[in-house]
């Protein structure tokens, strides 16, 4: 959500739905992969609706904060670049991506709570990382071009590889 006081009137959106449908559960699954879905549902709710800009917080530090021997810029700028990144693909991937690789879901777990195949969810997370490595290529290697193949290059160099 990008912002916590959106999150937290979502999270209340997902907690009443939750008690309305709490009858209608049918412990298929686990409660807690029902109740994410609800709060997932939520939010992806809010969103639709707003449809706003994301609003990066600044970080709050006071006159005493201790000196910092890490970046802290470099690291702003790193996380705003991902998110900025992240905002680029499309919603079916970018929920993939979040919930196998930051939320640390298995596949099967994100299968069960986005409602879809496990293979789809592998295909979304790998185009997606894809997309993800050309969009970010630049905090790797800032003096070079991401050396990610475009699509086309990509499909033709496995064809190669195939012998086809």
């Amino acid at each position: 959500m990008r912002d916590p006081e959106e999150a937290a009137d979502a999270l209340q959106d997902a907690l009443i739905s939750a008690f309305r449908a709490a009858a209608s559960f049918r412990a298929e699954s686990k409660v807690t992969t029902w109740l994410h879905r609800i709060v997932v549902n939520a939010c992806l709710d809010r969103i639709r609706r707003k449809q706003s800009r994301p609003v990066v917080p600044l970080p709050e530090t006071g006159p005493n904060e201790p000196a910092s021997t890490r970046d802290a810029m470099a690291e702003q700028e790193t996380r705003l670049a991902v998110n900025d990144a992240l905002a680029e693909l499309p919603a079916e991937q970018r929920s993939a991506i979040v919930l196998v690789d930051v939320e640390g879901y298995s596949v099967a777990e994100t299968a069960q709570i986005l409602q879809i195949a496990e293979g789809t969810v592998k295909s979304r997370c790998a185009r997606g990382r894809t997309r993800l490595a050309k969009l970010l290529g630049h905090l790797r290697n800032p003096d070079a071009v991401a050396n990610v193949p475009s699509d086309d290059i990509a499909r033709q160099q496995r064809r190669t590889r195939e012998g086809r």
